[in-house]
């Protein structure tokens, strides 16, 4: 009797878990649905390049339509700005220079309608370490010799923010240098040109485009401005481990190194569903950790050096939270000049 009743109760709660509906899975959620992936840059270059690779993946993970969309302007701030308003059934999303936002937005530069700490951070698709370079007929083989040395230094950049410009211009602060950095080239190509004929004396670069100058022998590296050295230099000493730094100096270096860890940071809307933003988190994860993704991406030198969303948060809000006024105001005068 006992037995009947506890089979009776069994088979109620075996109906009643049947009847409760699925888990509804990332296909079905976005089944029917159209995700449009922003690229705040013009066709061709990187950040299309890594968006158009990215986008096919994330169709087969969500089972959505991915529209790559690009949206030149301002260096990537009117996509950004846009984007930033999206309504929450807007289904948005973006690969940012996380560099160049995170400093338009700590100096408050003019035009800038976002807010990196408020939008949803889904990873860190690559981030690089960057390379200080001279010219080859350069005296200077080495951060001391620079220190030592009381001529003043030209640097290659292109505008205030933009990553050879305000990395030069932090650096040259941090190991206070004589420098003057001359902001009129287009790209960091048309300054390795000017470096490699000699028009300029150094070039501040990520390590992929470094590795590039370097092999062509078109300029010689200095350091690489980390704590860490470059996978590409890997016998390339740091500029830690070749000057004596005060905690000021540290700060700064360690600083810098922190907003080029912002990379190529993969956000979407402040405003989008919680549902969505944790199935984007987990399928990005998903493409980004899959080691066939990376490799076929490592083929297209397009390389992913992923960065989960948590510590991607922790870096966004280190960079834009962690700043006191007094030093807030000193890397907007360092950087912007005045």
């Amino acid at each position: 009797m006992k037995f009947s009743k506890l089979a009776a109760v069994a088979g109620i709660v075996a109906a009643g878990l049947l009847s409760i509906p699925a888990q509804a899975d990332d296909h079905d959620y976005f089944k029917d649905k159209t995700i449009t992936f922003i690229v705040g840059f013009g066709a061709g270059g990187g950040y299309d390049a890594y968006s158009r690779m990215l986008a096919p993946h994330f169709e087969k993970e969500l089972g959505a339509q991915v529209l790559v969309v690009n949206q030149p302007g301002a260096g990537g701030m009117s996509a950004l700005n846009r984007m930033y308003i999206a309504k929450p059934d807007q289904l948005q999303m973006m690969l940012v220079n996380g560099t160049g936002a995170g400093l338009q937005q700590l100096t408050e530069l003019k035009g800038v309608r976002f807010d990196l700490t408020k939008m949803h951070v889904l990873g860190i698709v690559d981030h690089s370490r960057w390379i200080w370079l001279a010219k080859t007929s350069s005296v200077i083989n080495t951060p001391q010799d620079a220190i030592k040395s009381d001529k003043l230094i030209s640097w290659g950049g292109s505008g205030k923010i933009s990553g050879i410009s305000d990395g030069a211009a932090m650096t040259c602060h941090a190991l206070g240098l004589k420098c003057k950095i001359v902001a009129g080239y287009k790209g960091s190509r048309a300054a390795a040109l000017a470096v490699a004929q000699g028009e300029m004396d150094a070039l501040y670069v990520s390590e992929t485009s470094a590795y590039k100058y370097v092999q062509a022998k078109n300029a010689k590296a200095i350091a690489t401005v980390n704590r860490e050295r470059s996978i590409l230099f890997p016998n390339l000493p740091t500029v830690f481990e070749t000057v004596k730094l005060n905690k000021e100096q540290e700060w700064w270096l360690d600083y810098r190194a922190t907003l080029e860890g912002l990379g190529r940071i993969l956000v979407v809307p402040p405003e989008m569903p919680k549902e969505a933003v944790e199935k984007l988190r987990a399928a990005t994860h998903k493409i980004l950790s899959n080691p066939d993704i990376v490799a076929e991406a490592d083929k297209k030198k397009r390389y992913i050096k992923y960065i989960p969303a948590d510590t991607a948060v922790g870096m966004v809000k280190k960079v834009l939270q962690s700043v006191n006024d007094k030093q807030k105001a000193e890397i907007k005068k360092v950087v912007l000049g005045g």
